[in-house]
């Protein structure tokens, strides 16, 4: 593909491969302008794009604000807090405001799920879902899929082991769709309190033993304990789930020799996984970060027209 069909990034399950390919190229040579000196360039000059953050964010906003700025694109941003989604106006009134400021482009992150998708339908603006309640990060989905094929050279035949908190995790319902989608075999493993209803359905394979998902994986993403999240006990403590579930350097070593190591962040040391591991040479956990920016730069690019 040489440019992409779509109004909106709403989701990693709507995507064909090669839409995530053409995103994935795009993105490799943003990197090439990350890593310069002087890294804006005056692609976009001119195209308005407004940020609707009704989630606390720090990397994922932050990422999308400069890949705005490196692009020359002019970006406001919108926060729950002080807003007027805190003063009770509803979603349809602040969509409706949306549309007659007229921005080219809207990242939202939502603690609904859909919230991107109503937007999405009722303005004419590009709509890129920033995450979606439990439902999808697709921003998420592609710089993991791009950061393990930076090291990797393919996605293809790729053994991906997602391990922790899927049930409340947006982020791993992207990578089981992403990853599976380019080739790669998704295996799960959490606490059956912590595995959504019918995940086999979305092509993944359960593994209830984390030793069993780990034997042989190229690629470990750990998740985040989401307790915030949680509102009643889905396992007996903190430290029986460590004692279960979480990663360190011995389970770690049932993977492939150099298997790679990522995280979405923030993570909980010492909880779904050990400092010595995260911060050890296996990790790409940093190199997640800047690729997020390069991601967020490609389908600015994409979406804005700046492909013509």
């Amino acid at each position: 593909m040489s440019e992409l069909k779509r109004k909106d990034i709403l989701g990693l399950e709507e995507m064909s491969a090669d839409e995530m390919e053409l995103i994935l190229d795009t993105a490799q040579s943003m990197r090439e302008i990350i890593d310069r000196p002087i890294k804006q360039v005056p692609t976009l000059r001119g195209k308005g794009i407004l940020s609707l953050f009704y989630e606390s964010s720090t990397r994922t906003k932050i990422s999308f604000d400069l890949a705005a700025r490196y692009l020359s694109a002019g970006s406001v941003g919108v926060a729950k807090a002080g807003s007027s989604l805190d003063k009770g106006e509803s979603l349809r009134d602040t969509v409706r405001n949306v549309e007659v400021m007229g921005p080219e482009l809207v990242v939202m992150r939502h603690p609904s799920g859909g919230a991107p998708h109503y937007l999405a339908k009722n303005v004419d603006s590009s709509v890129i879902n920033a995450g979606d309640g439990y439902h999808e990060h697709p921003t998420q989905g592609l710089l993991d899929m791009l950061s393990v094929r930076q090291k990797t050279g393919t996605l293809e035949g790729l053994k991906v082991a997602i391990i922790g908190d899927i049930f409340h995790s947006r982020v791993a319902r992207s990578d089981i769709w992403g990853f599976g989608r380019m080739g790669s075999e998704v295996v799960v493993s959490a606490p059956t309190t912590l595995l959504p209803p019918n995940i086999e359905e979305t092509g993944c394979r359960v593994e209830p033993r984390v030793e069993d998902a780990l034997k042989d994986a190229d690629v470990v993403c750990v998740l985040r304990l989401q307790l915030e999240r949680q509102k009643q006990s889905f396992f007996p403590s903190v430290r029986e789930y460590h004692a279960l579930y979480g990663i360190d350097a011995r389970r770690l070593a049932l993977a492939k020799p150099g298997a790679i190591l990522m995280h979405p962040g923030p993570m909980n040391r010492g909880v779904e996984i050990t400092s010595d591991i995260a911060d050890g040479p296996q990790s790409i956990i940093l190199e997640q970060v800047p690729n997020g920016v390069a991601v967020r730069m490609a389908l600015l690019y994409l979406l804005l027209g700046g492909g013509e």
